[in-house]
C-alpha cells in the first residue's frame, strides 16, 4: 500500500471519519473533503479541526508520515459542508518535506472562498533520538477526578455548540470561575482532554488539541466567539496513550487582539505539542 493510500484510511473514531480526505481522480494533490457540523463553536468551524483536516491531507500529499511544524492563517470562517483542499509540495528532503495547502469552499453563488492557508514541514517523529533537556515542566494540575467536566456549570460553554460532545474535558477549577460569573482575570485555562468517543491521541489530532480548549478571553471576563487569526503549532513526539493536560495562558491583549500559548503533555510527563497563536477579542454584543 502507498503512503498515501494509508493515509487516506478512515478510522473508525469520529474524528478520523470527520477527517478523512479523498483524492480527487486526475487531479494529483487535490482532496475533496466534507467540513462536520459536529466540530462547530457557535456557527463556525473549530479551527483546530480545521488544521487537523488540512493536516491529514498534507500526510497524504508528502513523503514524510508526522506534522512537526504547521502554520496556519484563517482567512474566512469555515462552515459545516463540502470543501477543497489543494497541496503542493514544495521541497522534499531525507529528514523533512515541506508542502502547503489551501482549503476552499463555494458561497451561494458558486465563488470560490479560501478559508485557511497552511505551510508545513513534516518528517517521522519515530526516528527522533529520545534526548531531552529541558526546563519545562508539566501544569500543576488537579487529579482528573477533581477536575469539572465541559457541562459542571450552571450552563454550557457559551457558543461551544456541538464541539463539546465530541471531547471529554476536565477544566481545571481554578481556571474555570468564568463558568459561574467569576473569571480570575489572569488569562488561564487549563484542563484534561480526551476525545469522547476513547480514540487516543497521535500527531494529527495534537493539532485539534492546541486549539480545543475554551478561550483564555473567558479567563479575561469577555464571553464570545474569539476567531482564530494565525496557529503555529509545533509536534514534540509522539504522545503516550491516556488523557492529555492542555496548559493555555495569554499575556497580553491589546488593540482587540491576544496571543494564545499552548502547551500539551502527555501521561508520562512529556511535552508534546507546543503552539502559540494570535485571535481576535470577542466584539461587544
Amino acid at each position: 500500500m502507498s503512503h498515501a493510500a494509508a493515509h487516506a484510511l478512515i478510522g473508525d473514531s469520529e474524528f478520523d471519519r470527520d477527517t478523512s480526505v479523498i483524492p480527487r481522480a486526475g487531479e494529483p494533490g487535490v482532496y475533496d473533503a466534507e467540513l462536520s457540523a459536529g466540530w462547530t463553536i457557535i456557527a463556525a468551524v473549530n479551527g483546530g479541526y480545521l488544521l487537523a483536516l488540512v493536516g491529514r491531507a498534507l500526510s497524504a500529499a508528502l513523503p514524510h508520515p508526522d506534522p512537526f511544524t504547521v502554520s496556519a492563517h484563517y482567512l474566512s470562517a469555515s462552515v459545516p459542508g463540502p470543501a477543497v483542499i489543494r497541496t503542493e509540495v514544495v521541497r522534499t528532503g531525507r529528514t523533512l518535506s515541506t508542502g502547503q495547502a489551501s482549503l476552499v469552499q463555494f458561497d451561494e453563488n458558486g465563488a470560490e472562498v479560501e478559508r485557511i492557508r497552511v505551510l508545513a514541514s513534516y518528517g517521522d517523529l519515530a526516528s527522533l533520538p529520545d534526548d531531552v533537556r529541558t526546563t519545562a515542566t508539566p501544569p500543576a494540575m488537579p487529579a482528573y477526578e477533581d477536575c469539572l467536566a465541559a457541562d459542571a456549570g450552571p450552563a454550557p460553554i457559551p457558543g461551544s455548540s456541538e464541539i463539546v460532545d465530541r471531547l471529554r474535558l476536565r477544566l481545571d477549577p481554578a481556571t474555570a470561575g468564568w463558568a459561574v460569573g467569576r473569571p480570575s482575570g489572569k488569562g488561564e485555562m487549563r484542563a484534561w482532554f480526551e476525545l469522547a468517543d476513547g480514540r487516543d491521541a497521535d500527531p494529527l489530532s495534537l493539532l485539534l488539541v492546541v486549539d480545543a480548549l475554551p478561550p483564555t478571553v473567558f479567563d479575561l471576563g469577555l464571553m464570545g466567539w474569539s476567531p482564530t487569526v494565525e496557529l503555529t503549532t509545533h509536534i514534540r513526539h509522539r504522545p503516550a496513550p491516556g488523557p492529555l493536560r492542555v496548559s493555555i495562558t495569554t499575556r497580553n491583549l491589546a488593540g482587540g487582539f491576544l496571543e494564545e500559548d499552548a502547551e500539551v503533555w502527555d501521561s508520562t510527563d512529556r511535552l508534546v505539542a507546543q503552539s502559540r497563536q494570535l485571535a481576535r477579542a470577542p466584539r461587544p454584543a
